[in-house]
């Protein structure tokens, strides 16, 4: 078959279907627990749609099964784009696991819209659970906490009880600075998993990003030290506020060099302060290999 057949005849493809108020449940809602599902609403009327349609169908085809196109026609079935919410058209929305999880408007261009199916299906597809957990992983680590928590809230949609995507959430809004919706979401964490290892590094980043909160600005906290290098709490806060503007090397360096000059201050508080910043870190972080290094080579020289 044809990847540029005519539209009327594409309901005869597996992968490309229309679908009624009535059908919509099975179409779609059921159809999404075992692939994503994209659904085009569209009408006669509307020129983008025609656009857009033939697009659609050709990169749900070359996707090979991965992804499935359901059109509906909102003029013979308004009800369910009217609950939605649906004012204009086209409008794609992608449900995933029988809830919508993605979407777009208007008519793009094929390589947008190749690459939205592409993020939208990406480890999905014979993909487990820790497949997309270590993809939002790995996106958090790259410094996109947009695209991490859209994956961590894609997992807790098939599993709201999943702790390691709960702890990632926390992450990902103590990145962008929402700290109260990371209170909100590690308050989610069953009692039972309080001390998971993902648990303990979110909480982690969550209390260093309410501690740096308190500190005053870099700038000055730099000229005091620079004023005064004995000045240990000032250091020690210099290091807290610039670990809270994602300098983590400066901020290592500073504590390093506390204990370096004397190991007793605050009641061993510079390691401490160093261990909880690998704790937020995670133990693959550079910066915590390093950090853990240079520690041991001073404590146990």
């Amino acid at each position: 078959m044809s990847m540029l057949q005519p539209a009327g005849t594409a309901t005869a493809d597996a992968s490309v279907k229309d679908t009624t108020t009535q059908t919509f449940v099975k179409d779609v809602i059921e159809e999404s627990k075992r692939q994503p599902v994209l659904v085009d609403f569209w009408a006669p009327w509307c020129g983008p749609c025609k656009q857009l349609t033939p697009v659609l169908e050709k990169a749900v085809r070359a996707a090979k099964g991965k992804v499935k196109l359901v059109k509906m026609n909102i003029d013979d079935h308004p009800a369910i784009p009217g609950q939605m919410g649906i004012q204009s058209i086209p409008a794609v929305i992608a449900f995933v696991n029988g809830q919508p999880a993605d979407g777009f408007m208007g008519a793009l261009p094929e390589s947008q819209v190749v690459a939205f199916l592409e993020r939208l299906t990406k480890d999905r597809i014979g993909g487990e659970a820790k497949d997309l957990l270590k993809a939002a992983d790995a996106a958090l680590a790259d410094g996109d906490a947009a695209g991490a928590a859209e994956i961590y809230a894609q997992l807790l949609a098939e599993d709201n009880a999943n702790v390691p995507a709960l702890a990632g959430l926390v992450r990902c809004y103590v990145e962008t600075g929402a700290l109260d919706q990371a209170r909100q979401t590690l308050a989610l964490v069953p009692e039972s998993k309080a001390s998971d290892a993902a648990v303990a590094a979110a909480r982690a980043a969550l209390e260093l990003a309410e501690q740096a909160k308190t500190i005053g600005p870099v700038d000055e906290l730099e000229k005091k030290v620079a004023a005064s290098p004995l000045d240990h709490q000032a250091r020690f806060d210099l290091a807290v506020a610039l670990n809270g503007k994602g300098r983590r090397s400066d901020a290592l360096e500073h504590l390093i060099t506390i204990v370096k000059r004397d190991r007793k201050w605050n009641d061993d508080g510079a390691r401490k302060q160093l261990v909880q910043f690998f704790d937020a870190w995670g133990p693959a972080d550079e910066t915590t290999i390093d950090g853990r290094k240079r520690l041991s080579s001073i404590l146990f020289a």
